[in-house]
């Protein structure tokens, strides 16, 4: 990989991993149309992603200060959940996240190997592509939302959060959506929609860490890491800022043109043109 490359897809993992449009989907692409393995490099995808979760944890650093603030009475006290539950929003949120993870931690220990295998071909991807515009633009028809976070509905939330393991199928866009659809208020989906992403994201990444025998960097590949981190962190963070402005000031619809435009071009290019 040359540093064009590794500019490239961190700018497009930086960019894709928060707007709706799939992060997934759009480096199998681009590492098709770029003539590569659509299995891109495990330890450069590892890479970028960490790029990615520090661009989150620098935007929430200060919710995310008091939710571990909230953790620790939790650990000090755990009584305290029982005794504070109604007044203490950051110890439901940390609950609301926990609620979240389950099926996506089911899914990822379970079939993600087997998804992400059986959905890696391009026309694949590109369909999946359709199915998240079209996603994305039924949100036109739902209001701003007037219901706050409950079990329920963050546990609902989590398990469109597990159908992102579909490469094409944004894990915003889909998190987002179903919230919406759901009528949870959209200052409370900004927030725990992207946040439920850290521990998921997270555990991801590790277990592809486990996967790669580290036995030094492969020659060359250290500035390319260097760089895709970097990008994907810097593009990550802006598109995650503007992001959430354009969701709550009018909505994310707009991105199911780009999404179909992507489905169609991959269906008509790797389905006709390379068949």
């Amino acid at each position: 990989m040359d540093l064009l490359e590794a500019l490239i897809l961190g700018l497009v993992q930086g960019i894709t991993e928060f707007l709706p449009i799939s992060s997934s989907g759009h480096l199998r692409i681009a590492a098709a149309l770029l003539g590569q393995d659509l299995d891109p490099d495990l330890t450069f995808d590892i890479m970028v992603h960490f790029g990615t979760l520090f661009s989150v944890f620098v935007y929430f650093r200060e919710k995310l200060a008091d939710l571990l603030r909230s953790v620790a009475r939790i650990l000090k006290s755990p009584v305290y959940c029982f005794q504070n539950w109604d007044n203490d929003y950051a110890l439901r949120f940390n609950v609301y996240v926990v609620a979240s993870m389950i099926p996506a931690a089911v899914a990822g220990f379970t079939i993600r190997e087997f998804v992400e295998t059986a959905f890696a071909n391009p026309i694949a991807i590109s369909a999946m592509f359709m199915v998240t515009g079209t996603l994305l633009y039924a949100t036109k028809f739902y209001g701003m939302g007037e219901k706050g976070l409950t079990l329920k509905n963050t546990f609902l939330v989590g398990i469109a959060q597990a159908a992102a393991l579909l490469p094409g199928i944004s894990r915003s866009g889909i998190t987002i959506s179903v919230a919406v659809f759901l009528g949870i208020r959209r200052n409370d989906i900004a927030d725990f929609t992207f946040i439920m992403m850290i521990p998921v994201i997270i555990g991801m990444t590790l277990n592809d860490m486990l996967k790669i025998q580290v036995e030094g960097l492969p020659e060359g590949m250290l500035w390319p890491l260097v760089i895709g981190f970097f990008t994907a962190a810097i593009s990550g963070y802006f598109a995650l800022k503007y992001l959430i402005i354009l969701f709550k000031s009018k909505g994310i619809h707009y991105f199911s043109w780009y999404c179909w435009a992507i489905g169609l071009f991959g269906l008509i290019y790797f389905g006709l043109y390379l068949s």
